[in-house]
């Protein structure tokens, strides 16, 4: 066993390594981990829990590690990732003894490297063992402070609580730190919530009913993904708030919808469903392999009323006739500073100017789309970020400069009834904390008669 386990400690040094160092997606380099190494479903959990959670955490760990390390300018990357994977094991998991984590790590340090490394890991981590972590009470500044407790950058940090102030802001980072659940949506087109559940629960997955969503369900233990039901089409996996998108949209039998942004497909499909097969719904994406997914997904669910194009949205006004859709939803693409705890890399690599450049890029989407909506029509926009600039103040821009357009204040009563007190005038904002699901946005605007 030890020899296994120290091959996923390995394979997580890589990991962090060629996260780092190419800025690739952990989640996308993870799964061809996984796979490439036929990995246990054991292992594959604690690969998953160190590689993911030693990036959640690594402005902590860096802080902790800074003194104990003599000369860190000369210390080799993997040597770094070494000892910050190790240092995750022994301050936050639990079932790791500390000196089985230090003796891998040394192990693990002569094979990759010599003597001389495998001597300053064991001497760094004997000296943490023995005279504990540096405290942070000895950063001053909250926002500083936070910032490192909760491996956020600091601008961030200090964004966010100009927007929302400092309590709600270490919620938020709070909960970045911890693991979302898995969560799906049935399709009502060919089961019902409680059949799905059943068939879920034979194949030995634990599920429960969403307390929020009416249509939804969330895993307890197992990957969903994987099975029958899911291949069957009776689910799709989405999070609790991107569903939230359809209510806003609250699109009836028959009608012409545009998805503007639409790949992979989950609100789509979410929409033909709720207009039992009818009318269509065109699926707009810029990349073709996207806009395969979207059919992939639509084929498996059984759902004939999708109609897919490859397509820049900011175009789709000299391809598509004007006024000529019921409902346009344009979920517009966005920092992504709602789906951190999906993807934690994503923290460190973020730019405070990457958010006013993609605010114009959602204006520019707006413009496009809004001459699409027929008279009377509903434009929903929505994003998997929490910040005003691309939320909000997005919005406002846009209806300052387009008085036909006004903000729907009815969609507070189509959203489920948890959803209804977030709801403030044709706006909702969801942070992560408030009901454990993505950080969302969404704005419901009418065009008038």
């Amino acid at each position: 066993m030890t020899n296994k386990r120290k091959n996923v400690r390995e394979a997580a040094m890589d990991l962090l390594e060629a996260i780092e160092k190419n800025q690739s997606y952990s989640n996308l380099l993870l799964n061809s981990t996984i796979e490439k190494n036929k990995l246990s479903p054991i292992d594959t959990g604690l690969l998953t829990e160190l590689t993911y959670g030693t990036l959640q955490r690594k402005m902590a760990l860096d802080y902790f590690l800074k003194p104990f390390i003599k000369n860190s300018k000369k210390t080799e990357s993997w040597v770094h990732q070494l000892l910050r994977i190790t240092l995750y094991q022994m301050v936050y998991l639990d079932k790791i003894p500390d000196r089985a984590a230090i003796y891998e790590a040394v192990e693990i340090a002569k094979k990759r490297g010599h003597k001389g490394i495998a001597g300053m890991v064991n001497g760094v981590l004997r000296s943490i063992q023995r005279e504990g972590l540096p405290s942070l009470d000895e950063v001053s500044d909250p926002i500083e402070r936070l910032s490192i407790e909760t491996s956020h950058p600091e601008w961030l940090v200090k964004r966010w609580a100009s927007q929302f102030g400092y309590e709600r802001t270490r919620e938020m980072c709070e909960i970045n730190l911890t693991a979302p659940l898995q969560t799906a949506r049935v399709n009502l087109t060919k089961t019902t919530v409680r059949e799905c559940i059943e068939d879920l629960d034979e194949e030995g997955f634990q599920i429960e009913k969403s307390p929020i969503i009416p249509e939804a369900i969330r895993a307890l233990k197992g990957n969903i993904a994987l099975s029958k039901a899911y291949k069957k089409g009776l689910l799709t996996i989405q999070d609790e708030s991107s569903m939230l998108v359809s209510y806003a949209l609250n699109a009836n039998k028959n009608e012409r919808i545009l998805d503007a942004c639409a790949a992979p497909g989950g609100k789509s499909t979410h929409i033909a469903e709720n207009m039992e097969l009818t009318g269509v719904v065109y699926s707009l994406d810029l990349h073709e392999h996207k806009v395969k997914l979207i059919n992939s997904n639509a084929s498996r669910l059984g759902l004939g009323n999708i109609k897919t194009m490859v397509m820049d949205s900011r175009k789709a006004g000299e391809h598509l006739e004007k006024e000529s859709f019921d409902r346009v939803l344009l979920d517009a693409p966005c920092s992504g500073l709602g789906v951190m705890r999906r993807k934690p890399d994503m923290k460190y690599t973020k730019k405070e100017q990457d958010i006013y450049q993609l605010s114009t890029i959602q204006q520019n989407l707006l413009e496009a789309v809004s001459h699409l909506v027929k008279k009377g029509g509903i434009l929903v926009y929505s994003t998997c970020t929490v910040d005003k600039d691309e939320n909000e103040n997005t919005v406002s821009k846009f209806l300052q400069e387009h008085p036909e357009f006004e903000l729907d204040v009815t969609m507070k009563e189509r959203m489920p009834e948890a959803i209804q007190p977030l709801v403030t005038d044709g706006y909702l904002q969801i942070f992560p904390q408030d009901f454990g699901s993505d950080g969302f946005f969404i704005a419901c605007l009418r065009k008038k008669v």
